[in-house]
């Protein structure tokens, strides 16, 4: 599975279904349920929907969650458990880990098995104000540990082009895609970015 484009990271939102879709017609590549409630009927309507365009779900911070609604994979924080325990449970499943701004950290989770890593918040974001900064130069060093990497925090339409050229093979954008006027056109837009 190549690991590359636009990641849409799911908003709390009371019209979340239909925004999902509209990010799914515009042609992303990765889809993350994030959603702090965790409720899986919920969960489970969103990863049968993504199944329909082909794209993967991952689901943010619950390893048995992914496993009980056969999504495509797992994604850790920081403090969300151990990446290889996590590695066992999912098998062959897509699991990724957050670095924030720490190569080294990054060096851990692909030793433990993280199928891709994310660093941020690369700018300042408004769903997590307080979120570390990561430099574009962490892209670049860590380009040697040969997996995909995500770019998270602030990105928009307008600062994505830095966040490829530096080396993310992933941009993973809430409020950017979410809260446009046109999410499906908006979704195209970043696509356009990586062809």
């Amino acid at each position: 599975m190549k690991l590359r484009g636009l990641y849409a990271i799911t908003p709390e939102a009371a019209d979340l279904e239909r925004k999902v879709r509209l990010a799914l017609e515009g042609g992303i590549a990765l889809l993350q349920y994030r959603s702090k409630a965790r409720e899986r009927t919920h969960a489970a309507a969103i990863v049968r929907m993504a199944r329909d365009y082909g794209v993967p779900v991952i689901i943010n911070d619950d390893v048995e969650l992914a496993l009980d609604l056969d999504a495509a994979g797992a994604h850790l924080g920081g403090d969300d458990g151990d990446l290889r325990a996590a590695r066992k449970r999912l098998g062959p499943r897509i699991l990724g880990g957050s670095c924030y701004d720490e190569l080294e950290r990054a060096r851990i989770a692909v030793q433990a098995g993280a199928d891709y890593i994310a660093f941020g918040s690369v700018f300042a974001s408004p769903t997590k104000p307080e979120a570390v900064r990561a430099p574009l130069r962490l892209f670049g060093e860590a380009k040697a540990l040969g997996v995909p990497i995500a770019a998270i925090g602030g990105i928009t339409l307008e600062n994505a082009p830095q966040l490829i050229a530096a080396g993310a093979d992933l941009l993973a954008v809430i409020t950017d895609l979410f809260d446009a006027p046109d999410i499906r056109a908006r979704a195209r837009a970043y696509g356009k970015l990586f062809a």
